[in-house]
């Protein structure tokens, strides 16, 4: 668990992963392609995330497709938290999406009168 925790501390590798989930099957090219730092840089951060069992790299000819595997997460949930407090937290996280994306659409909402006024 220590490995997946010091994956996850870094940002640029959860920014690889929230890339990988949003387009599984994505090319180790694309996602360097993704940052501003060298395509080195970005490859050690894949690699961490492959060792923490974060990421599942596929060879398709030439090309390196990446997808996440979300086991390891999965078991740092389900190590401290219990089936009562699953429930209520999965209860509170859904209210805060809401709220949040209430208030997103509320600032474009307000952004698109100021421009049009």
């Amino acid at each position: 668990m220590d490995a997946v925790f010091q994956a996850l501390a870094h940002a640029d590798r959860r920014r690889i992963l929230d890339l990988v989930k949003d387009e599984p099957g994505r090319t180790v090219g694309s996602v360097c392609g993704c940052f501003g730092t060298s395509r080195v840089a970005v490859l050690k951060h894949i690699g961490v995330l492959e060792e923490a069992g974060l990421l599942v790299r596929e060879k398709a000819g030439r090309r390196r497709l990446l997808y996440v595997n979300s086991v390891p997460i999965q078991q740092i949930h389900e190590r401290w938290t219990t089936d009562w407090s699953r429930l209520w937290a999965g209860g509170v996280t859904s209210l805060k999406y809401k709220i949040e994306s209430g208030q997103r659409a509320q600032e474009s909402d307000e952004d698109g009168q100021e421009g049009g006024g």
